[in-house]
């Protein structure tokens, strides 16, 4: 199993908005930055991902998992772009902030802190389990 981290921005797709959607599974769409979408086609089936509510809140909030692999984004005419559906899994007792994360020497390395502006990116398994603690 790998580990991700996808954001979102909370007014646009909420965690809230995940867990309300039919069967909690939604597609993850819209990603038009060619790392970020090389981090989806890198994704597989079972993974696991933090849910980052982006602007304004800057925390995780809860973890999804990957419930089909890469395909096309009807929404992108060029098809150089897609997609993954995901399915809410659980919300973290407390979200664990930005200014958390960043706090911590350990995550220094995190894509999160080094590339901010990227919407999805790989987390190691033991930052991901660090996040998860850190929520209580």
């Amino acid at each position: 199993m790998k580990y991700w981290l996808v954001k979102s921005e909370p007014d646009v797709w909420s965690w809230d908005d995940q867990c309300k959607a039919k069967n909690q599974t939604t597609h993850w769409d819209g990603v038009r930055n060619a790392q970020a979408s090389n981090n989806l086609k890198a994704m597989s089936k079972g993974d696991r991902c933090l849910f980052y509510h982006s602007n304004k809140e800057r925390a995780v909030v809860g973890i999804v998992e990957v419930v089909k692999e890469f395909y096309p984004d009807p929404g992108d005419e060029s098809g150089r772009f897609g997609m993954v559906d995901v399915k809410a899994v659980e919300p973290l007792k407390n979200p664990v902030t930005l200014k958390q994360i960043k706090a911590e020497p350990a995550f220094e390395q995190l894509a999160l802190v080094r590339q901010p502006r990227l919407s999805v990116m790989p987390v190691d398994a033991k930052s991901f389990k660090q996040i998860i603690r850190m929520s209580g």
